[in-house]
């Protein structure tokens, strides 16, 4: 999968820009505030139709524009395609493939990216919603149902959580909180099997990176858990949404008390364990972005393994945070596909990995 070439139109900080990328790695260099990540985040939103930073599209639309565009020239599953997405505040956004309607969930059909952030560093030593992030963004392109079904869960979840808080002063709320605790149990079900089948597949690609950039001497492993009632994540959704109704069950006295929503997939995450510990609490700083990166890369050969092809990998100014053994650690192991590497100085990237070169100033790029 190959983005050959980008327009943006009143997006962030670009009035009228067009990039042209490598099909190997390019290095996208700048100071801080001039629009690097903007061009990345761009190229995401044509894997997901969605932000990695911002939840509205109304941030995305340039200061004094009333829309925004991005038109791009994308080379994937054999064919030369054209993805465009238009953003209007207050309107629901329209994207086009080859001049047809499509949905934000049916473009990961067309595209896929995987995003390196400086927050993923974090990844092992954060909390759980961090780690839950890594798995929905992961599975909404590889099973776009999965986004939906997130989607109408996120959308209970609220509704619950305005019931819980408020119920004490309009207690007719009450009424309909058993219809949105049940609607929960039902996508935290699916939800589950799909997170439960993703963090086998990622343990499984992670543990022979993690032993090959640790030198042979460590052993990383990943474990997903769910409400403690769910005997088998990976049991049919009709058997798991019995046993989060259980759990429900236990807990509805403790959610009006408490006011918050105590059972569901909001509760889910990640064990991550080096050499047998919780990395969480043992790992040192080094041994956690190990870990991280390793993650990130078994999540593009899990990509690799689904869809044939490797994913567009995004590293948003990630190696200026790493030592140079983990520089080159990672800079050795993203051949085979298209690469966007931004930081604040070139430092030779681009020498290393032959790549091209883009400067970027003041929303202008040169290149």
């Amino acid at each position: 999968m190959i983005v050959r070439k980008i327009a943006l139109n009143g997006f962030r900080n670009y009035e009228w820009e067009t990039a042209e990328f490598d099909p190997g790695t390019n290095v996208i260099y700048g100071q801080n505030a001039q629009g690097k990540t903007n061009l990345l985040e761009s190229v995401y939103m044509l894997s997901t139709g969605r932000s990695f930073r911002t939840r509205f599209d109304k941030e995305l639309v340039g200061f004094g524009y009333s829309s925004s565009e991005i038109l791009a020239e994308v080379s994937s599953h054999e064919r030369e395609q054209t993805i465009r997405l238009l953003l209007q505040p207050g309107q629901t956004k329209k994207i086009q493939v080859n001049g047809v309607r499509k949905t934000a969930g049916e473009l990961a059909e067309v595209v896929n990216t995987v995003l390196f952030s400086p927050d993923d560093l974090n990844l092992i030593k954060e909390g759980a919603a961090q780690r839950r992030r890594l798995m929905d963004q992961a599975i909404s392109q590889i099973r776009p149902r999965y986004a939906e079904i997130l989607a109408e869960f996120n959308r209970l979840y609220e509704h619950k959580t305005r019931i819980l808080k408020d119920w004490r002063e309009k207690p007719s709320l009450l009424d309909t909180l058993d219809e949105f605790s049940d609607g929960m149990c039902r996508a935290s079900a699916q939800l589950i099997r799909y997170r439960a089948s993703f963090a086998a597949r990622l343990d499984e690609a992670a543990a022979p990176i993690h032993r090959e950039f640790s030198g042979e001497g460590e052993e990383l492993s990943l474990r997903y858990t769910t409400v403690s009632t769910v005997t088998d994540p990976c049991a049919s959704a009709k058997e798991i949404y019995y046993e989060i109704c259980e759990h429900q069950e236990k807990h509805r006295q403790a959610e009006l008390d408490s006011g918050q929503c105590l059972t569901g997939a909001h509760k889910d995450d990640l064990d991550i364990s080096i050499n047998g510990r919780a990395a969480r609490s043992y790992a040192s700083q080094g041994q956690t972005r190990t870990a991280a990166l390793s993650v990130k890369l078994a999540e593009r050969e899990i990509f690799l393994a689904e869809t044939g092809e490797y994913p567009i990998l995004l590293l948003d100014d990630v190696l200026s945070e790493l030592d140079m053994r983990r520089q080159e650690f990672v800079l050795n192991r993203i051949g085979g596909g298209q690469t966007l590497i931004t930081c604040c100085e070139d430092e030779g990237i681009s020498r290393r990995t032959g790549g091209k070169v883009l400067f970027v100033e003041n929303g202008r790029i040169r290149g």
